[in-house]
């Protein structure tokens, strides 16, 4: 008979997803020697290895493999469990669990706000990544709900637009194209564009736009951040091309200006994504419900 704890099932599916014995310390704020120490355990109790290692890798044994696609199910089951208790208490009390990626932590803590002030009983867990790390944690169950931009049409999952995204050419105060009106798009093709890393949404929009205007543009430095496209356009290193939403402050204070050039901005959507057939809490529900009736008018609301 396995003895078997819902901890050590935790800490292996964690160890197994990551590949890693840091990586699953990380993410359940434990110690690796505590992590370590229920694998040990576990592989004890059932008396089978788990995993091996290869040089500095671990990989799943066969019996490591069995175990990760039932302790996948027992922890969906979990969650499914959690859910429906959730359900039983209604409104008052419950836990959004979501991830949001880079550009969209201008705009999402302020509608969270608007949110939890509404419903006082909720409790938020927000975590902010780039979009490559925000749809493994969708691929992997570990989260509600995300916000990006456009989603991906390979991951099984459903998504909604709430609110327009327009993505805008911003300069320094002082860079000539800022007296002008009405640019023709072919004059960018002499500038020096600063870019967020490959896979990034926006510059995955930027460079479709581009191509379909038949310019080849000039990549100056590239970086997973916009804080650092910001400021470096700031510093006059070149132009930028980012959500209007990233750029308000800057805007307000004129530290960077918008250009104005012919078909911009690039009219793009934020969504509200889920996994497909995930039974989400009412909690989610609700707080989808509520991106898709009030975000456009809260963050109108907010700039007047």
């Amino acid at each position: 008979m396995l003895h078997l704890t819902l901890r050590q099932l935790k800490v292996f599916e964690s160890v197994a997803r990551n590949l890693s014995y840091s990586g699953a310390a990380n993410e359940l704020h434990l110690t690796q020697p505590a992590v370590s120490m229920q694998i040990k355990q576990l592989e004890d109790n059932i008396n089978l290895p788990l995993f091996e290692q290869l040089g500095k890798r671990i990989f799943l044994t066969e019996a490591g493999q069995e175990l990760y696609q039932y302790s996948r199910a027992i922890s969906q089951q979990l969650a499914d469990l959690e859910v429906a208790l959730d359900e039983l208490k209604g409104m008052e009390r419950g836990k959004l669990n979501i991830s949001v990626v880079t550009t969209a932590n201008y705009f999402a803590p302020h509608l969270l706000a608007k949110f939890c002030q509404r419903y006082t009983g909720v409790t938020v867990s927000l975590n902010v990544s780039n979009r490559e790390t925000v749809l493994k944690q969708l691929s992997d169950n570990l989260i509600d709900l995300a916000i990006m931009g456009q989603p991906p049409d390979h991951l099984d999952i459903d998504s909604q637009s709430f609110m327009e995204n327009p993505l805008v050419v911003v300069a320094p105060p002082n860079h000539p194209l800022c007296k002008e009106k009405n640019i023709a798009v072919k004059r960018l093709a002499s500038e020096i564009f600063l870019v967020r890393e490959s896979g990034s949404g926006t510059r995955s929009a930027m460079e479709r736009f581009f191509a379909a205007h038949e310019i080849k543009i000039n990549k100056g430095m590239e970086t997973d951040t916009t804080e650092a496209i910001k400021q470096a356009v700031q510093a006059g290193m070149g132009l930028g091309i980012m959500s209007r939403h990233t750029v308000e402050l800057e805007l307000e204070t004129e530290r960077l200006k918008i250009l104005d050039i012919q078909n911009f901005p690039i009219m793009r959507y934020w969504h509200v994504v889920n996994r497909k057939n995930k039974r989400l809490s009412n909690v989610a529900n609700t707080f989808r419900d509520f991106l898709l009736r009030e975000a456009e008018a809260l963050m109108h609301e907010s700039k007047t």
